[in-house]
């Protein structure tokens, strides 16, 4: 139920908290069981939402903030895992901690009524995978602005590429499943509606990056910027696109 929410959010937070602070201090295998155990915790909760509202919790928009709290610490446990930033596991952590506490004063109604349109086998592996994404690109994100800011980019730069190369990989699975969802539900795999065309031009923007980065003669500090600009993108693709005039009453993927 959702009032059990509170209990296995704060668990999962300790969990988090702790290996972050343990990753500050070199201690690098008991931060990521502590990382692991708070995701598990915190699945455990989305897994039996999952049993009690019989469908996956990803209706509404309250329900995709828990997969993208879980997602960040799942992101900051891969980049830590395979090049020891000792702040991503803070910066994982922290991020969780925004979108779980805005679930929290801001709890959305969550009900066991599916449209059929939702009622696809696609649907749910399309969001998770775009979810999974988005938390990697994220983090590719933040890492980008502290380079600009710090102009430390040479040392770390192909890391960014990397986290590029996974969210990116993840985004164009979504896209795919999105596609096969689209045809299952409303007979077509692309509409150019409003969502579909900024995740287009978000999934344009992103390859974009990957082929200039490639380019021999290419800036560092261009290709930062453009991940800058590939994230506002990304913002307007997921949640922005609520807010346009185009989307009112004629997006497919307006849910409310």
């Amino acid at each position: 139920m959702w009032n059990n929410f509170i209990f296995f959010a704060v668990s999962a937070l300790i969990l988090w908290v702790a290996g972050a602070a343990l990753a500050w201090r070199g201690k690098c295998k008991p931060a990521i069981l502590l990382t692991v155990g708070g995701i598990g915790v915190f699945f455990a909760y989305i897994l039996a939402l999952w049993i009690s509202l019989e469908h996956p919790p990803l209706r509404t928009m309250g329900e995709t903030r828990l997969w993208y709290s879980l997602f960040l610490p799942v992101a900051g446990l891969f980049v830590y895992g395979r090049w020891r930033y000792k702040w991503i596991l803070t910066f994982s952590t922290i991020m969780a901690t925004v979108f779980i506490m805005v679930n929290l004063l801001k709890p959305e109604i969550h009900t066991k009524t599916l449209m059929p349109a939702l009622q696809s086998p696609w649907f749910a592996p399309h969001v998770i995978v775009y979810m999974f994404a988005y938390a990697m690109l994220g983090a590719a994100f933040l890492m980008a602005v502290w380079m600009l800011f710090s102009g430390k980019w040479k040392e770390a730069l192909a890391s960014v590429d990397n986290m590029v190369y996974v969210g990116l990989s993840f985004m164009t699975f979504g896209m795919l499943f999105g596609a096969l969802w689209a045809k299952e539900a409303w007979g077509h795999y692309w509409s150019w509606d409003p969502k579909e065309t900024w995740a287009a031009a978000t999934w344009l923007g992103y390859l974009s990056y990957v082929h200039y980065r490639l380019y021999p003669r290419h800036r560092p500090r261009v290709a930062l910027w453009m991940l800058v600009v590939c994230f506002l993108l990304l913002q307007m693709c997921w949640w922005g696109i609520n807010y346009l005039p185009a989307a009112q009453g004629a997006s497919v993927h307006t849910y409310g």
